[in-house]
């Protein structure tokens, strides 16, 4: 997996980082003078002041290496996309899964996945961060759906506003001159 920004739905996902050496994800909190302070994306909850020194990969910043014409695509992409096909929850265990069965799995999410740079274990990191992201966020995949309609909503709005403007001085000017005759 390589690391690349994107602008995509999922804003989320901004607040949302993997610790190297962690299980789990974290909500990043705020940073502080020693480091970031986080939140274990689990019942738990708890609170953790990470280091400077460790390695942080903020998921929005996270995509997956591909063979088409993109070099990459946004992990919040592939994320929308085992949405669509699987819903909330990917039953398919990383821990018993066969190798060629998680392969398959993420080629029917993105096949054209390259695969010689994603690894077994990659895929394994995006089943597990899907599930924890649906489980603790599920806002995160209605969020993402609302932007969508948001980002829509004021341009339609603005051009039925302006069509509405066009329209009224139009109609306020024939007035106007009658009452002048």
């Amino acid at each position: 997996m390589s690391e690349k920004v994107e602008s995509t739905g999922m804003d989320l996902l901004k607040e949302i980082a993997n610790v190297s050496g962690k299980p789990g994800l974290f909500r990043i909190l705020k940073p502080s003078r020693a480091g970031v302070i986080v939140e274990g994306l689990d019942e738990k909850r708890e609170k953790t002041l990470i280091g400077p020194t460790a390695r942080v990969s903020v998921l929005k910043d996270v995509s997956i290496f591909t063979d088409g014409a993109e070099e990459s695509v946004a992990l919040s992409e592939v994320f929308l996309k085992i949405r669509e096909i699987h819903g909330e929850e990917v039953t398919l265990s990383v821990k018993t899964s066969s190798d060629k069965e998680l392969i398959e799995f993420l080629a029917e999410v993105l096949p054209e996945f390259d695969r010689t740079k994603v690894y077994v274990s990659d895929i394994k990191k995006v089943i597990t961060w899907y599930n924890l992201l649906s489980k603790y966020i599920p806002e995160a995949f209605v969020a993402s759906e609302g932007e969508v309609e948001a980002a829509a909503g004021p341009v339609a709005e603005a051009s039925a506003e302006e069509e509405a403007k066009e329209e009224a001085p139009a109609k306020k000017a024939p007035k106007k001159e009658k009452s002048k005759a």
